[in-house]
């Protein structure tokens, strides 16, 4: 399998002092340009090491260094010398959504793109659905996953959905929307041009979402789209936007918001109705769903 031109990990930054001291004993050059905590060079071969702990190797000679150097001594596994080959490194843009099942808080579609040894990485890190994980974990992977990889996450506040809903009249088309939105944002930021998604019932529905917005790409929808680790490491970005937005509504509005459509869902909708009115529920609550009619009867 050919190895991608460039090499990114993130390190421990209690070894900067290790890597600096290694690099000077094998004739690198050290310099310090802004936001890294070195950059070190020798031919063949470049090293930067970045204050938020990124390390990124690059140069014909780097596969020798990673093997013989990097995986032993710093990083102490061997994924990249030792590439699963069960795994797709092609490079993609996974995408995926969270809170359309839900009644209070917001929609959210996150992106995430992904090539080579990084597709590996989220593999290493322990990235599958997020449905299939507790929130503490979720919230704690989330956080690896946009300090290492590129991402995009659009987030559409319930005040904001209702107008959207409105305008579209149709959820598909407005989750369409905010994909085709997520997606023009990730191919400006990287030039990839292979998406996977999550099947849409019409699959027509997203292609002439991105044809409105003159988008060219390879569109791929598969059913149980989480299944790949792309698409699962933007469900988790997408469930983390999530948590957090309607966590925010509930201390804004000082009513306890559960996430699903259940019983508890009616019962702080009507709390809510008392302490703010029902003209406010649009600033919480997704108003098409049949939740509404219960709890302003």
């Amino acid at each position: 399998m050919t190895k991608p031109n460039t090499f990114v990990t993130n390190i421990d930054p209690h070894l900067a002092g290790k890597l600096v001291n290694d690099l000077r004993s094998q004739d690198f050059e050290l310099s310090k340009p802004p936001h890294t905590v070195f950059s070190a060079k020798k031919k063949g071969i470049s090293c930067t090491l970045y204050e938020s702990g990124k390390l990124v190797v690059q140069g014909k000679n780097k596969d020798e260094f990673i093997e013989f150097y990097l995986e032993p001594n710093i990083l102490q596994t061997f994924t990249y010398t030792h590439v699963d080959n069960t795994v797709d490194t092609t490079g993609r843009i996974g995408i995926d959504e969270s809170g359309k099942g839900d009644f209070f808080g917001p929609l959210c579609v996150a992106g995430v793109y992904a090539s080579g040894d990084e597709i590996v990485r989220l593999k290493e890190i322990g990235v599958k659905d997020s449905k299939t994980m507790t929130e503490k974990k979720i919230l704690s992977l989330a956080k690896k996953i946009r300090s290492e990889f590129t991402y995009h996450i659009v987030k559409i506040n319930p005040a904001k959905y209702n107008e959207l809903y409105e305008k579209f009249n149709n959820l598909n088309s407005l989750l369409a929307w905010g994909h085709a939105t997520t997606i023009e944002a990730l191919v400006k930021k990287t030039s990839c041009d292979n998406v996977i998604i999550d099947q849409f019932a019409s699959e027509h529905v997203v292609i002439n979402a991105l044809k409105r917005k003159d988008i060219d790409v390879n569109l791929t929808q598969r059913h149980r789209g989480e299944e790949d680790v792309v698409v699962a490491a933007a469900s988790i970005l997408a469930r983390e936007a999530f948590v957090y937005g309607i966590k925010n509504l509930s201390e804004r509005f000082d009513v306890e918001l559960p996430k699903g459509a259940s019983q508890k869902t009616i019962s702080a909708g009507r709390e809510y109705v008392i302490k703010h009115g029902r003209e406010q529920l649009p600033q919480v609550a997704k108003m098409h769903f049949k939740t509404l009619d219960e709890i302003v009867s």
